[in-house]
This record gives structure tokens, C-alpha cells and sequence, in this order.
């Protein structure tokens, strides 16, 4: 199964999605958005993001990079 961007109203009944892997577990989630427009340009803004996305380790942990 492929990934996928899940958009549902929270509790406050503002917009959100959330990205699940093909396995069904959530690997990223978005902001609150007041309108289902604005939640779809945020999950088209992530989708172009994320193709040329670079890994930026704050961490210091130089022994896994």
C-alpha cells in the first residue's frame, strides 16, 4: 500500500493531514488550517518541499550521518 495524505477536522474544527506510510503508521502531521483550500495547498506545499529535501542534523551526532 502507498503513502498517503489523510485531511480531517480536528476538535476545534480547523483542518489538518496527516501523512501515513504504507504500513498505516503517521509520519508526519501539518498545522491547523481554517479552510479545506488551505489544507490542500499545505499538503501541495510539503509534496514539492519534500522531493529535494535535505537531511540537516542539529544533533552533533556525526558517527550516524
Amino acid at each position: 500500500m502507498a503513502a498517503k495524505f489523510e485531511i480531517y477536522t480536528d476538535a476545534r474544527g480547523e483542518f489538518r493531514f496527516r501523512l501515513k506510510a504504507g504500513n498505516g503508521e503517521i509520519v508526519a502531521t501539518g498545522e491547523g488550517y481554517k479552510s479545506k483550500d488551505g489544507v490542500l495547498k499545505g499538503v501541495d506545499a510539503v509534496k514539492r518541499a519534500a522531493a529535494d529535501a535535505q537531511i540537516d542534523d542539529k544533533t552533533g551526532d556525526k558517527a550516524n550521518a
